[in-house]
């Protein structure tokens, strides 16, 4: 029986008795603290752009481990590390990271993080603490969901069948979450879980925006898997756009 076989069977016989494979299952809920009064959401906007300089071609990915996976790639597929087009860069994660005040309630919109193609989707996202995480198999091929946080509570499930799902909530602020899938090396996903709703993820064309932002002085991180983190004070006033972009360069 080789690696990948046996690995399946274990992934395959864990999950059908509920048991997370080489990892915990969910954190016990935590005592609940007196709520800090809620903090009110603004008017006040902060947009900019992800350049990047010297940027080398994303990464193709080598699927032949598993065939149901090549199959779901016709043309193939890269790692999503950089992607972006003519100097600009997506996948970044863009956040307050201090100078706000009180606490924000955690929506109760469900974030989807999804495994489609062989491939977690999306592959840079965010969500509040105590925000529902909805994490789904998508694919006809056996996947596993194996979360490496350093704050929060490590867990690692089994999904041997297509559309199958659960539920997740983070319950400390965590800049970022890496995913994984044990079967599928390639497979790789990053979730900053922050304690406010003032957050966005570049898109392919470097922008972003972070809406309805409190009037106030801010540090703003910018954070890239590869690249590092860059941050910068941003001022924000009432019915105004306050610009912050960032410039990525290439180690190489």
């Amino acid at each position: 029986m080789n690696k990948y076989r046996f690995l399946t069977f274990c992934l395959l016989a864990v999950s059908l008795l509920g048991i997370a494979c080489g990892g915990g299952g969910d954190e016990a809920a935590a005592p609940t603290a007196a709520a800090a009064p809620a903090a009110a959401t603004g008017s006040g906007a902060i947009t900019g752009v992800i350049n990047y300089a010297n940027g080398d071609p994303d990464t193709a990915i080598g699927m032949d481990a598993d065939p149901v996976c090549v199959g779901l790639h016709a043309e193939g597929a890269v790692t999503e590390q950089v992607v972006g087009d003519e100097g600009r860069l997506g996948n970044v994660f863009v956040y307050i990271k201090s100078g706000l005040s009180g606490s924000f309630p955690a929506s109760a919109d469900k974030v989807v993080l999804d495994q489609q193609g062989c491939m977690y989707n999306p592959h840079v996202s965010g969500v509040q603490v105590g925000q529902p995480v909805v994490i789904r198999n998508s694919d006809p091929t056996l996947h596993n969901v194996h979360a490496l946080p350093t704050a929060n509570a490590e867990f690692n499930k089994g999904q041997p069948f297509q559309n199958m799902e659960f539920e997740h909530k983070f319950d400390t602020a965590e800049v970022m979450v890496r995913f994984k899938c044990d079967v599928h090396p390639w497979m790789n996903s990053y979730m900053g879980v922050v304690s406010h709703p003032f957050f966005a993820v570049s898109g392919t064309d470097g922008s972003y925006s972070i809406e309805n932002v409190p009037a106030g002085t801010y540090t703003v991180e910018a954070w890239h898997e590869t690249l590092g983190t860059q941050t910068m004070e941003v001022t924000v006033a009432d019915d105004a756009a306050a610009a912050a972009s960032f410039d990525f360069a290439s180690a190489g």
